[in-house]
């Protein structure tokens, strides 16, 4: 049950969260408001927030 809570906790899962939501529904969901340029630079984006915060867990 703790890495359940920890996973919650966790900025990483809620980063990596948004990112597959966004994705699932650009592709199911053509018409929504958002081009693929703009996903693909969010997706970026996300990704090194993902980086950044691991490694900075790694530095403590």
């Amino acid at each position: 049950m703790e890495k359940w809570k920890d996973l919650l906790r966790s900025r990483k899962f809620w980063a990596l969260l948004i990112g597959l939501i966004l994705m699932v529904v650009k592709a199911y969901r053509p018409d929504f408001p958002l081009e693929e340029e703009q996903l693909s630079g969010m997706i970026a984006l996300l990704v090194a927030y993902i980086l950044g915060v691991a490694l900075e867990g790694a530095r403590l």
